[in-house]
């Protein structure tokens, strides 16, 4: 008798599921994270990056066209490349400056045979701002990848000077700034007289020695270069000595403030001769000679007979 065995079903396979990808983590190095630190964007990075390629590259041209003999025309043509490479002077920063107007600066800077960064002679783009009469001295700086920064330090007018007819503003050193018209003239001294303006140091402390008076001083002219003549608001003239003349200049505030010369009619006074003070009226024949400064009375009564 046969005997017939019955399988079970055969088991269903299951449906093969798709792995799960674990993502892999990415561990950052110790450059990474020196880099995360910085206080720079990365872009700022890049840009800096680049610079250093680019200066590597024309140091390395520059190093091999020497050595083959054709030095200048190897860098010029690589610092034009990177000039094309987004390195040229595209913007001009200008801080300071007063005086000198934004045209004239970018006149100064845009005046270069290259554009390129790296072709843009600092020193001489400095150079030729000190030639403006306002420029006491300039500092010029390249700011990556297409800037210029300009800082300005102007002088400052402290006088005018009068020379063969023509006003001129000046600094404390006596520098030439510009023309100034007589109807704008500012309040300012006014010296008179070829190399009057070499001489401010020596007219400043002429006057430091009699503070009273300097407000009523309202012009010098230096004499033969060796003298001052000092003209006063009330309109007379003092002749000062070549030497010492702040000690004559002392003696004068001294007399004034004791009999007041000044506003009482007189034109002129002159202390070139240590001996003598000699005044001038209008209308007298000659100036009248004072031989003892100290005599008030009889300087008194001198004055009272030519009125």
């Amino acid at each position: 008798m046969t005997k017939t065995i019955r399988r079970g079903a055969a088991p269903q396979r299951r449906p093969v599921q798709p792995g799960r990808r674990v993502p892999a983590v990415r561990r950052q190095s110790t450059i990474d994270r020196l880099l995360l630190m910085l206080p720079v964007s990365e872009r700022t990075l890049q840009r800096i990056a680049t610079w250093t390629i680019m200066g590597m590259i024309l140091a390395g041209a520059v190093g091999l066209s020497t050595l083959f003999g054709v030095p200048q025309a190897a860098g010029l043509a690589l610092a034009e490349g990177v000039g094309a490479a987004g390195f040229k002077v595209k913007q001009i920063e200008t801080t300071g400056a007063r005086r000198l107007s934004e045209a004239a600066i970018a006149a100064v800077v845009l005046d270069q045979k290259s554009r390129a960064m790296p072709l843009v002679d600092l020193n001489e783009v400095r150079a030729r701002l000190l030639r403006y009469g306002w420029v006491a001295d300039a500092q010029v700086s390249r700011r990556l990848p297409d800037k210029l920064v300009i800082h300005i330090i102007e002088r400052q007018p402290v006088a005018v000077w009068q020379d063969h007819g023509q006003l001129q503003l000046i600094d404390a050193k006596g520098v030439t700034l510009e023309q100034v018209a007589p109807e704008k003239m500012p309040d300012l001294p006014l010296l008179i007289g070829e190399g009057a303006n070499e001489q401010l140091a020596a007219y400043r402390a002429l006057l430091d020695a009699t503070p009273g008076l300097r407000p009523l001083v309202r012009a010098a002219t230096w004499v033969g270069n060796r003298r001052w003549d000092l003209m006063f608001t009330t309109g007379e003239t003092l002749a000062l000595p070549e030497e010492m003349p702040q000690r004559a200049l002392v003696k004068f505030a001294d007399i004034d403030s004791n009999r007041q010369l000044l506003g009482r009619g007189w034109v002129r006074f002159d202390m070139r001769d240590p001996t003598r003070f000699v005044v001038r009226k209008p209308g007298l024949a000659g100036p009248r000679s004072i031989t003892d400064t100290s005599a008030a009375e009889h300087f008194e009564t001198s004055r009272d007979k030519e009125a």
